[in-house]
């Protein structure tokens, strides 16, 4: 019995992964960009040290979200009306989670930006000194893409929705593009910070899905890139 009640347990707390997975679409989001670390972790031939504390910090956020989530269900099992103590439970398990996540950015900021400053290809160099009217064409060619790519998806209007998302593209090549011509890594930090703002509103205003959005921010990133490499 004790065997069996051992193994109930695991399967009950693999039963709240699984429930957290497929319900909460930030769970989801922070899974990928745990993925996404860790491979690049493994890219950089990080030290033992430095991959245990992005292990700490993934699980911190990734456990935060999940008690968000059971704070959520049990709030709505009380009670469906709009109550003001109600509000404030859910938004302060909601503030543990923004406050883990942000700890998670600073983290991986720390780790990784020394290791890619001395990683910088000649040809990002190079791409440093281009001229600014490639950001023009850039962001101009992204939005035909972007029309391009709803008409033959035939998905949502030029200017709302479908696939891909417009806004997230754009906000990637911009951003791109101030990578490629600043020589402040923290200024192209920033400007990547604000596409994950516009990806999230995206998100949150259900205009577009998960995919909708990454395939957006791929394509202004990867176009605007062969575009400074190509006009240079």
């Amino acid at each position: 019995m004790k065997a069996r009640s051992l193994i109930d347990s695991f399967n009950y707390a693999f039963d709240g992964v699984v429930y957290a997975f497929k319900t909460q679409r930030n769970i989801r989001i922070h899974f990928l960009a745990a993925g996404l670390v860790l491979l690049t972790s493994l890219v950089l031939r990080l030290t033992k040290v430095e991959i245990l504390v992005l292990l700490a910090v993934i699980c911190f956020v990734i456990v935060t979200e999940m008690i968000n989530t059971a704070i959520e269900v049990a709030i709505d099992l009380i009670t469906r009306e709009r109550h003001p103590l109600a509000e404030i439970v859910k938004n302060v398990a909601a503030g543990a989670v923004l406050v883990a996540s942000l700890l998670a950015v600073v983290t991986g900021y720390l780790i990784f930006f020394p290791k890619l400053e001395t990683m910088i290809p000649r040809v990002i160099v190079s791409l440093q000194t281009a001229p600014s009217y490639l950001s023009l064409i850039a962001i101009l060619l992204t939005v035909v893409m972007v029309i391009a790519g709803k008409a033959f998806t035939q998905t949502g209007r030029p200017l709302q929705g479908g696939m891909p998302s417009g806004h997230t593209a754009m906000g990637t090549a911009a951003a791109t593009t101030i990578a490629f011509i600043s020589k402040n890594g923290l200024l192209t930090l920033l400007a990547f910070f604000l596409v994950i703002l516009v990806a999230e509103s995206r998100l949150e205003n259900k205009v577009h899905s998960l995919l909708e959005v990454l395939a957006g921010g791929l394509l202004g990133f990867f176009l605007t890139t062969l575009i400074f490499q190509i006009m240079i």
